[in-house]
């Protein structure tokens, strides 16, 4: 594994507990145990900086306590229990596309194009649901393949786990992730009336989409989605509709693209680097990835813009990093997986998220014996980013998590330096905007 192959433009000073950077005309730093936000003056910056080039880690948590800096330690290697609340159903393992970079392997995950039946679906929820405390929610969420290719499993599950949370007092959300191809008026009003939050996939604004997300006889699907969820979004309400962007080297026009899909409507838009396909084509490497990071930048300075001026802009990157860093978020792992997310296929057997069905490296358990508990236990062991080299060396490692596991497994960590200066852009961000609208930060803030 590698730790990235470009140099970050950041241009702050660091080490492997706290990032020193500049925003606002003031020195900042940022503590990775805790993911706390200080604002310090000039010779405090100083003696920060200092003892950063000096590698003097003693020295270092010195000057920090002498400004008050509280350095108990929230993440230590401890190992912790989890409980499932959300799961994936992978109900249609195929598709009606042919993406050049999917992760399924063209729907199918590698074997042949399958569907999961509505006994394996109920039986999935009902485990969810009845393991779940009463007040509690759970989340299940619809992907594939396309999963409207298997739509009365969808909805009948659907059905099922709203009746039998309301009746359990448990609270059911639900998702969905769709190539946007087979969506229908009565598909809306369906994810209307239950909530749903909706993901369509576009992956640019029309050649550029086509490029990519072709039918599988090669003809370009960008007009055909757009004219199927045109009508959903008029009708969001309960249901949002979101677009995702797997960013490649073919389709690297950010900015156009997050300004187009937000003039459509969609309640919000993110982009996510494609960095490992089955077949390696159109991963990004060090030079895609800077020019990435680069239109990125200039997507978030766009927002600031927009919230300076009242105005709003659901670029769902920033806005979700910027809630994390208010909040103080602060975590061993990128995500669920593997612990209180797990993804089902279409046979019942259960693996760590949605990307690993059929992937033995996440493999789980199944739906009629449960979670495998060891495994369970091993993998979070394992995947702590405190084990994980070069993490537990770096700054953001508590923000980031380690990254995705099933990218990690499958190719390493190509995109640390572009994760580290984005992660550093919306520490700028979030102190400019603490400067320029504090109404829209909470208690949470910097502490000066």
């Amino acid at each position: 594994m590698h730790s990235g192959g470009f140099t970050s433009p950041s241009q702050g000073s660091h080490s492997s507990d706290v990032l020193l950077f500049e925003a606002a005309g003031e020195s900042n730093l940022f503590l990775t145990n805790g993911s706390q936000l200080y604002g310090l003056d000039r010779s405090a910056a100083a003696d920060v900086r200092e003892r950063i080039s000096a590698h003097d880690s003693t020295g270092l948590d010195a000057v920090l306590r002498g400004l008050g800096v509280d350095l108990k330690r929230r993440i230590d290697d401890t190992i912790p229990e989890v409980s499932l609340r959300s799961l994936s159903l992978a109900v249609a393992q195929k598709c009606n596309l042919g993406c050049s970079y999917c992760y399924a392997d063209g729907g199918s995950f590698g074997g042949a194009a399958r569907t999961m039946s509505l006994d394996v679906a109920n039986a999935a929820v009902q485990k969810l649901i009845e393991g779940t405390p009463a007040g509690e929610p759970v989340n299940i969420a619809f992907l594939g393949g396309e999963p409207l290719t298997n739509r009365d499993v969808l909805f009948a599950v659907t059905e099922f786990a709203s009746t039998l949370a309301a009746a359990r007092n448990v609270r059911a959300g639900f998702s969905i992730t769709t190539n946007g191809t087979l969506l229908t008026v009565e598909d809306g009003a369906f994810f209307e009336r239950h909530g749903f939050a909706v993901t369509v996939s576009l992956d640019g604004i029309g050649e550029a989409h086509d490029r990519l997300r072709p039918f599988k006889g090669g003809r370009g699907s960008f007009d055909r989605i757009i004219d199927r969820v045109q009508p959903l979004l008029s009708r969001q309400s309960r249901m949002q509709i979101a677009a995702r962007v797997t960013v490649t080297p073919e389709n690297l026009h950010l900015t156009e693209t997050l300004d187009r899909l937000i003039q459509m409507g969609f309640y919000s838009v993110g982009f996510s680097p494609m960095l490992a396909s089955p077949s390696g084509r159109n991963q990004m490497e060090a030079s895609g990835l800077r020019d990435m990071l680069a239109q990125m930048i200039e997507c978030g300075h766009a927002f600031e813009a927009h919230v300076i001026d009242g105005r709003r802009y659901p670029f769902a990157n920033i806005t979700n990093a910027l809630r994390e860093i208010e909040k103080g978020t602060h975590r061993p792992y990128p995500c669920g997986a593997g612990a209180g997310y797990l993804g089902v296929s279409a046979e019942g057997d259960l693996f760590a998220c949605h990307r690993f069905v059929g992937d033995g490296k996440g493999a789980m358990g199944d739906v009629a014996s449960g979670v495998h508990v060891q495994r369970q236990r091993e993998w979070l062991a394992q995947r702590h980013v405190n084990f994980q080299e070069p993490c537990n060396a770096c700054w953001a490692r508590y923000l980031c998590g380690g990254g995705c596991h099933h990218e990690v497994l499958h190719r390493g960590r190509p995109a640390c330096d572009y994760i580290r200066g984005w992660l550093e852009f919306c520490l700028q961000a979030y102190v400019r905007l603490q400067t320029a609208r504090p109404d829209l930060f909470g208690v949470n803030g910097r502490t000066s």
